[in-house]
């Protein structure tokens, strides 16, 4: 059964990755062409993002009626709802600066990375040492305290 999961697990990275090529979202200068709405806007990624958008909400729906996976008869867990944190506001701030900046987030730069892109590269290198020194420093700076609804204070 272990094998059988991990073959899922490495063709829907395969799938994932061929994904990110195929759409452009590996592409640093076409998600910047789109995420610059100032100048020659292309809202091709758009389109893309509608897809999986499409594809995900039936199958997230279906997936909460059901009680095990097809596959493997595993039980389905799907995660619940959390609070908004102050963490979760500043790390979507930092993933969205850092997604302007370089026209990568963590997905497709991993893609680009395995074909040997050195700017890629930095970027993992650089990504892993800030997920290593979040998890060092989070616990020691603050407790997660949700924003109260309405509130963007924390």
């Amino acid at each position: 059964m272990n094998l059988i999961i991990r073959g899922i697990a490495l063709l829907a990275g395969l799938l994932f990755g061929a994904g990110m090529l195929v759409s452009g979202m590996a592409d640093p200068k076409k998600v910047l062409s789109f995420l610059d709405v100032t100048r020659n806007w292309d809202p091709s990624l758009a389109f893309v993002m509608g897809s999986a958008l499409a594809i995900a909400f039936p199958v997230f729906a279906w997936a909460r009626r059901r009680q095990r996976t097809l596959v493997t008869d595993l039980p389905i867990a799907l995660p619940a709802g959390s609070p908004i944190t102050p963490q979760l506001v500043g790390g979507a701030a930092l993933f969205g600066i850092g997604w302007g900046l370089s026209g990568l987030c963590p997905g497709p730069v991993l893609v680009v990375a395995s074909g040997g892109s050195l700017g890629a590269i930095v970027f993992v290198a650089a990504m892993a040492l800030g997920m290593m020194l979040s998890a060092w420093l989070a616990p020691r700076l603050f407790a997660a305290k949700p924003i109260e609804r309405g509130s963007i204070s924390a």
